[in-house]
């Protein structure tokens, strides 16, 4: 854009005989022809020089020749609507000089064309502004055959460079939608984006293949990665166990629909770490209650691991933790069969000696 607003500096200054006697009446036809001048360049529609020109060959079927991209009009997409907005900029600058002319009657407004330049200069301004984040977010469309396409995400998926693979494989789903390789493309790139550790571009991957190919062969990998990327997610027990909760149902969608696959065997044993990070999370927030004397809340807490987590490794701290809440309560039935409970089951660990220690210091 710099390298054109030059160009556009050296344009030539000559002005039709009339705008000569009355400069001030005709500032708005330089403005606008500039105006025009930038917008035909930008659009790709007229060349600002001829040495600076490349014009595309097509195919006489209108298509692109072999080995070459497709050409399209740079910024067209935006001619109209700037086109309009700056129209609209030089008419409120003629309205403007118009208005200064009106109401200085014996003096001649020395900066009326300023304004209508700045005005014009605004609007170039947008447009190229505009222009520059469309190339940034748009994607060259470059057409090529399946087999091309997919053979070189494979190659860049085994050369771990995952998201470009990522790309490549949706540019696959994208020019082919209808190939049977566009199905396959579709959880390639699930695949490159979890081992690029793009967890919710993956999720979105895979989800989309489950909701147009609900019965494919591949959909129990599918429901395995949406998993997997909960699961890779999960944090420690101090933070929010959202995700693995998320993590916990979407193993136990996977072992409902598919029981019998070995996405399902690997997802039981995954499920029994994710009940423990739960687990984990509920004696952290039970200990904090009764550091607090907060011994009703933190008996609710405590509860909770053994009636839902009760095959996890925190069952007989709980037990011990909810035999301190009961007598700390005033309840020692209830912190008696607590600690009953952790005996009969856990009778040699330290929490089994804890428990009857305090049981023993409160009797009733």
């Amino acid at each position: 854009s710099a390298a054109r607003i030059t160009h556009a500096s050296s344009l030539p200054r000559s002005r039709p005989a009339a705008c000569a006697a009355a400069s001030s009446s005709c500032t708005w036809i330089d403005s606008f022809s500039l105006v025009k001048r930038y917008l035909t360049i930008r659009s790709g529609l007229v060349p600002w020089g001829a040495s600076n020109q490349i014009s595309p060959t097509f195919a006489p079927d209108g298509l692109s020749k072999p080995g070459q991209s497709v050409v399209r009009p740079q910024g067209f997409s935006t001619v109209i609507v700037v086109s309009f907005v700056a129209v609209m900029a030089v008419v409120i600058a003629k309205l403007a000089d118009r208005f200064h002319a009106a109401k200085t009657t014996r003096m001649r407004i020395p900066h009326s064309r300023s304004v209508s330049v700045i005005a014009a200069i605004a609007v170039l301004a947008t447009i190229s502004g505009c222009a520059t984040n469309r190339k940034k977010s748009d994607t060259a469309y470059i057409a090529r055959d399946v087999d091309t396409l997919y053979a070189t995400a494979k190659d860049r998926l085994d050369r771990n460079q995952y998201k470009l693979a990522a790309a490549l494989f949706d540019e696959v789903e994208r020019q082919h939608p209808y190939s049977p390789w566009a199905r396959r493309a579709q959880l390639m790139s699930a695949f490159s984006n979890y081992m690029a550790r793009d967890y919710i571009k993956s999720t979105e991957s895979a989800t989309r293949f489950l909701s147009i190919h609900p019965g494919n062969r591949d959909a129990p990998y599918a429901y395995y990665l949406i998993a997997l990327n909960y699961y890779e997610q999960i944090t420690d027990v101090t933070r929010d166990q959202k995700i693995t909760q998320q993590a916990l149902d979407s193993m136990g969608e996977l072992i409902r629909r598919y029981p019998d696959t070995r996405y399902a065997a690997d997802a039981r044993l995954k499920i029994d770490l994710v009940n423990d990070h739960l687990a984990g999370k509920e004696m952290e927030i039970g200990r904090f209650y009764q550091r607090r004397a907060q011994w009703l809340a933190s008996v609710v807490r405590f509860r909770k691991v053994i009636d839902s987590y009760d095959t996890t490794t925190h069952t007989p701290e709980a037990l011990m933790r909810l035999t301190e809440s009961y007598l700390a309560l005033g309840v020692r039935d209830e912190a008696k069969k607590s600690a009953a409970v952790l005996g009969a089951n856990y009778p040699g660990t330290k929490w089994y000696a804890r428990a009857y220690e305090l049981v023993q210091k409160n009797p009733a």
